[in-house]
């Protein structure tokens, strides 16, 4: 069944595409929600008046998307949790602990929804994640679990000088 979508459907396509769906998913989920229309000789009409419109406010998505990419990207955000012996946490850091640490840091409301983890985190230390903007606009987020950005840095610091330390022995002997 040709439908016409009226909102962001993830999977399906954007406002104004038209899709082919199954019509049970039409009837009981898209129409109901009134996240779509049937695809009528009428609101295909009605799709191509309002065409001009759908593209501005696209590009308008679009552009907020990239200035939201450029304030997140390369960023860190530091999530508090209870670490136990080796570095293992007691449960999960969650897409929603993600969201709440970037609010309060950066000032930047997400979805948690967008925040793609893969795997649950039940480490301590630094993981690279992804947020997904619109489409295809993705930024990458650093989430430091169990570690303040100054531990890092300290940690990373002693690191190095235990490897210059080690150097400075084997040249030694």
């Amino acid at each position: 069944m040709k439908v016409v979508l009226l909102g962001e459907i993830k999977g399906k396509g954007g406002e104004g595409d038209v899709v082919d769906v199954a019509q049970g998913y039409a009837e009981n989920y898209l129409f109901p929600k009134k996240l779509a229309v049937a695809a009528t000789k009428g609101n295909l009409k009605q799709l191509e008046e309002r065409r001009n419109n759908i593209e501005k406010r696209e590009a308008v998505r679009i552009a907020d998307a990239n200035t939201l990419k450029e304030t997140l990207e390369g960023k860190s955000v530091v999530v508090d949790a209870k670490v136990g012996d080796e570095g293992v946490l007691f449960g999960s850091v969650t897409s929603a602990m993600i969201a709440d640490a970037v609010k309060a840091q950066l000032g930047v409301e997400l979805d948690r929804k967008r925040i793609e983890l893969g795997k649950p985190i039940k480490m301590a230390g630094s993981h690279e994640v992804t947020v997904s903007l619109y489409r295809e606009i993705r930024a990458t987020l650093t989430v430091l679990v169990g570690v303040t950005a100054d531990e890092e840095v300290e940690e990373e610091a002693v690191e190095e000088t235990a490897e210059a330390e080690a150097e400075t022995e084997a040249a030694a002997e």
